[in-house]
């Protein structure tokens, strides 16, 4: 089973790619979706000990932990020490599920992939990307979205230049949904050609 890394920094069309993987079969383990699940569960009582008040209700206010991550940028660190090791546990469920499964090649949508070195446990990686001009109008385009939190973000992120040098593939969605359609499908193409011993 080929696991596959999908990354890509913001704005740049990750969770469309990701939603193509999947459309086309491939099963797709998405770190956001398996997050916002963890915040409704059994990551709300270890963020409410690290960052008092910034759970209600019974989950984590994503709003009111941003905030206080704003005011202390150290606790990004504290953050992604609780937060990565249950994801990754997650993860490992989603692979082993799909090893017996029979799933030939599955994909791990990772937005800080090379951040968290979690390249060393992938077989290939797919990095995301367009140009700045259409990443920064996506981006601010968003709600409540504010150059000085895009900035923020970026600063987080290993440059796109330097994602696209260590990829093994590379979709441009600077084009058109079908354009990178086509570039997925290739991928998987590709992929399957290897996996059975052609070049």
């Amino acid at each position: 089973m080929i696991r596959i890394g999908l990354t890509g920094s913001i704005g740049m069309g990750k969770s469309t790619s990701a939603k193509i993987f999947a459309e086309a079969g491939i099963p797709v383990n998405d770190s956001d979706a398996v997050v916002h699940d963890l915040y409704s569960g059994e990551a709300v009582p270890l963020v409410e000990a690290a960052f008092p008040g910034s759970t209600s209700n019974g989950r984590v206010d994503r709003q009111e932990l941003s905030r206080k991550l704003a005011g202390d940028p150290s606790g990004f660190k504290r953050l992604e020490a609780i937060v990565h090791p249950l994801v990754r546990e997650r993860e490992n469920q989603f692979l082993e599920r799909h090893r017996q499964g029979g799933a030939d090649m599955i994909v791990l949508d990772i937005p800080l992939l090379f951040e968290t070195g979690a390249e060393k446990r992938l077989d290939k990686i797919v990095v995301v990307s367009c140009d700045p001009q259409i990443q920064r109008e996506r981006v601010l385009a968003r709600p409540g979205m504010t150059e000085e939190k895009f900035n923020m973000i970026l600063s987080r992120q290993t440059p796109d230049a330097e994602k696209r040098a260590r990829a093994d593939y590379v979709i441009d969605t600077g084009g058109s949904i079908d354009a990178a359609r086509e570039q997925v499908k290739e991928i998987i193409a590709d992929l399957r050609r290897k996996q059975q011993g052609g070049n």
